[in-house]
């Protein structure tokens, strides 16, 4: 069976950018996991905070829309609370990440790009899963498994793609399960006002999906879409 590990930053961060790519993995019998450093307590709850709620009870808030929208996709979920705003990079947290590599053995990973301005978090997310993918590949380090193979590792769309280097190579048809992404996004009140930009993103990237998969005929459609940028070379026997 093959599985599929996605790393987020933030409680949220998995539901807006990859779910439909969650969502097309555990409907054909996958095993999908989102792994999620941090709630996004203090940089991405902000009607929580101006309700007075308190810290804890932040956290507590965003890992049930968390877990809500995982539920909805068919997807594993697990928080290690690492503290965001800013999330720091520290080789404790980086083992953490191993030994979940070594248990899921992912065949795909999805994670944010290594370049955003406007959020440090997302690329030190991404930083500490590529040292991690490398170090479960290591058969002298110490984690419980069996050393990891090569899984092909894909960065998932950032909030403003332009000034974070993202430029697209992948894109990935989830129309079938666009309404899941949907629902698991309307899991996430903390930030409804992300739910329709998502789904216009969504809308605007099957329109380019449909333009590099056969001859533009101007005819209506309804696709929907997820762009993606592949970091590591694939390798095939056949050009397609």
């Amino acid at each position: 069976m093959s599985s599929l590990l996605v790393i987020s930053a933030h409680a949220g961060d998995f539901v807006w950018r990859a779910a439909g790519a969650i969502a097309l993995a555990t409907a054909r019998g996958d095993r999908a996991k989102v792994l999620c450093l941090t709630y996004g307590e203090r940089g991405e709850s902000a009607k929580a905070w101006r309700a007075g709620k308190r810290l804890d009870e932040i956290k507590e808030i965003r890992r049930a829309e968390a877990a809500g929208a995982a539920e909805a996709l068919g997807a594993e979920i697990e928080f290690l609370d690492a503290g965001d705003y800013p999330l720091l990079e520290a080789p404790e947290l980086v083992d953490r990440i191993v030994r979940v590599y070594r248990d899921v053995d992912p065949s795909v990973v999805l994670t944010h790009p290594l370049s955003d301005p406007y959020n440090q978090d997302h690329p030190a997310a991404a930083r500490m899963a590529l040292q991690a993918r490398v170090l479960a590949q290591a058969i002298g380090y110490d984690a419980p498994g069996e050393p990891l193979g090569a899984p092909p590792v894909f960065f998932f769309e950032p909030h403003q793609p332009e000034q974070c280097d993202f430029k697209p190579d992948v894109l990935l048809d989830i129309t079938p399960v666009f309404d899941a992404k949907r629902k698991a996004m309307e899991c996430l009140p903390a930030q409804q006002h992300m739910w329709d930009y998502y789904t216009d993103l969504a809308k605007r990237r099957g329109v380019q999906l449909k333009r590099n998969a056969g001859p533009n005929l101007g005819l209506p459609h309804d696709t929907m879409g997820e762009a993606y940028m592949r970091l590591y070379p694939q390798v095939t026997e056949v050009l397609a």
